[in-house]
């Protein structure tokens, strides 16, 4: 009997265990990365479709307000860095984060325009900004949550 309960106890822990290890790893700023993340996907379907101008302007207001919030944050491979690099890790994902929202507003001021061409063009630059971020400032172990 006390093995069954043994065996079910490690079965359990080790069933829990991705769970627990995401749970540990979860920041302010992946969550604040993660609204964005889910705003851009819907955004990037619907871009092009003057319709859904109204939707998509929430969507970008969205990213934009966890964009900024997100630029007070810091990554969490700094820690990764050595002492002596890791203000000017900070200070480049910051000036990152602020092109990235110089692509919000753009792409904010064609839909408010009526241009949904220019938009998706922006929508697309957002898009490989995006990329091109979490290629330089987030962990790799974080790319496969």
């Amino acid at each position: 009997m006390k093995i069954r309960l043994l065996i079910a106890t490690v079965a359990c822990a080790l069933a829990a265990g991705p769970f627990l290890h995401a749970a540990e790893t979860e920041t302010e700023l992946s969550k604040k990365m993660d609204k964005m993340g889910g705003a851009f996907r819907a955004l990037r379907r619907q871009v092009a479709d003057s319709s859904k101008n109204a939707d998509s302007l929430a969507r970008l207001a969205t990213i934009k307000e966890n964009a900024v919030a997100s630029a007070k944050l810091e990554p969490v491979m700094k820690a990764d860095k050595p002492k002596a690099e890791q203000a000017k890790f900070v200070a480049d994902y910051q000036a990152e984060m602020k092109k990235f929202l110089a692509l919000v507003e753009k792409t904010e001021a064609a839909l408010k325009a009526g241009n949904n061409a220019e938009a998706e063009k922006l929508v697309a630059q957002m898009g490989d900004a995006n990329k091109a971020g979490h290629k330089q400032f987030k962990k790799p172990d974080e790319k496969k949550k």
